[in-house]
């Protein structure tokens, strides 16, 4: 975990697990090589009595000449924009806390004081939400710069080495409360299992170093698997081929696809319902669907790849264009000209909406616009004769919810006069009193 001349960071919170990991790393400084320094983080739940804590880890920094710092988090604020508890927004911005101290003092590791109660009851947390085998490993020794050096430690030994020291230690109010799920377990199921097994944290410390040895292997294995499935990827956006993952035995298929969704967003939030349902798209969905995973990641099944992408739809601006013209419409991946014919000229080809669609000239307002959709736009589609919105439409034809803001819309003044590449509208259509003809092509881009 440590090694010699490193500078090392220690979470202190005043409770007796953090104290003792304080005084057993100051103990051993001398001899390990290493500076350590503490940070208080101060997550505004408990006002009343954070500044005796802060007073009383100051104090113990003090005495031993240890740098003790002090920071503020606001995880209210933080839960309330990310959607998600306030426990999980305090453990997110604590974890930046402490990386951003690290980057300010220089400090190489931080070290936390998480026990082997704690792991026990993290592994009985993740079973009755239902995890599998990487959430049964507990709480990792090692992650990153991130250091657990009494993860195999019981909470009554370090109660018990703090009285032979005759250290005090400060009890978190919050820790006494059946409020948080974490307590519960602590206060009801684990003296319950117990009275079972007495041995019962050794056997979690065993069976969880177990699972870590086997998650271990899994990653490697899924690492060399991802290695040959990649065919593009950036910070938000992965893109992996089908064919080898369409017969991919499921366990290995979801850890590949567990770790794909971890390359463009944080997996928490992400269930096994999720990976069931990203497998089921590659199994038997067809080219061009697509499912919505948490943090506003979308998965879409092309013809030969699977693309899972975090980055935010595309939305189309607004363009000005009069015929005869041309414009490229970038976030719809579509070049559009615009040409105008007269009605006598023969051509009676009026195009298939798609490609090639014909509006009656005389009845547009210059210059033309488009754009993308806004509330309360609407239509008369050609051939249905009677008034829909684009909302309604949009869904009627299946058209993803992620592409709608990139659909350009042809307008002439206030009025749409076609869908571009769909539909034109019937109040724009060419009749037996059209004389002029603007004629629209639209083309994909060429990259």
């Amino acid at each position: 975990m440590i090694s010699r001349g490193e500078h090392v960071l220690i979470g202190l919170s005043g409770g007796a697990d953090s104290v003792c990991l304080l005084i057993m790393l100051h103990d051993l400084s001398q001899e390990l090589g290493i500076q350590i320094n503490a940070a208080y983080i101060d997550h505004g739940f408990r006002p009343s009595e954070v500044p005796g804590e802060i007073e009383f880890c100051g104090k113990l920094c003090s005495e031993r000449n240890i740098c003790f710092l002090v920071r503020s988090i606001d995880p209210l604020s933080y839960s309330e924009s990310e959607k998600i508890s306030k426990q999980e927004a305090a453990r997110v911005l604590r974890y930046k806390a402490f990386e951003d101290i690290t980057l300010e003092t220089g400090a190489s590791k931080i070290a936390l004081a998480h026990n082997a109660d704690d792991l026990a009851e993290t592994m009985i947390m993740h079973l009755i939400r239902g995890s599998g085998p990487l959430g049964l490993s507990g709480i990792p020794p090692v992650r990153g710069r991130i250091i657990r050096p009494l993860i195999e430690t019981e909470r009554m030994e370090i109660e018990e080495f703090l009285s032979q020291r005759g250290a005090e230690y400060i009890t978190d109010s919050s820790n006494l409360k059946n409020d948080y799920m974490r307590n519960r377990v602590r206060h009801f199921i684990m003296p319950a299992i117990k009275n079972i097994n007495r041995e019962f944290i050794g056997t979690t410390l065993r069976t969880a170093a177990i699972f870590r040895d086997e998650e271990r292997y899994f990653n490697i294995l899924v690492t060399k698997t991802l290695m040959k499935l990649i065919s593009r990827k950036s910070n938000a956006f992965i893109e992996l081929f089908l064919a080898p993952m369409e017969h991919m035995d499921t366990v290995l298929l979801r850890r590949v696809l567990r770790r794909s969704i971890a390359e463009t967003r944080d997996l928490r939030g992400l269930g096994l319902e999720h990976v069931e349902a990203l497998m089921r798209l590659i199994r038997s969905g067809k080219s061009g669907d697509r499912i919505y995973l948490p943090h506003s990641i979308r998965a879409v099944k092309s013809y030969a790849t699977l693309i899972l992408t975090s980055e935010p739809p595309s939305h189309l601006p607004e363009y000005t264009i009069s015929p005869p013209g041309e414009v490229v419409l970038k976030e719809s991946a579509l070049v559009l000209k615009l040409s105008i014919l007269d009605a006598d000229s023969g051509n009676d080809d009026f195009g298939d909406g798609k490609n090639t669609a014909c509006l009656d000239a005389g009845k547009l307002n210059l210059p033309l616009k488009v754009r993308s959709r806004r509330t309360g736009d609407f239509f008369y589609p050609l051939g249905f004769g009677k008034r829909k919105k684009i909302q309604d439409y949009f869904v009627d034809e299946k058209i993803p919810r992620d592409e709608r803001d990139s659909v350009p819309l042809l307008m002439s003044g206030s009025d749409i006069a076609c869908i571009i590449g769909r539909r034109v509208d019937e109040r724009f259509k060419v009749d037996d009193n059209t004389t002029k003809i603007m004629q629209l092509e639209i083309r994909p881009m060429k990259f």
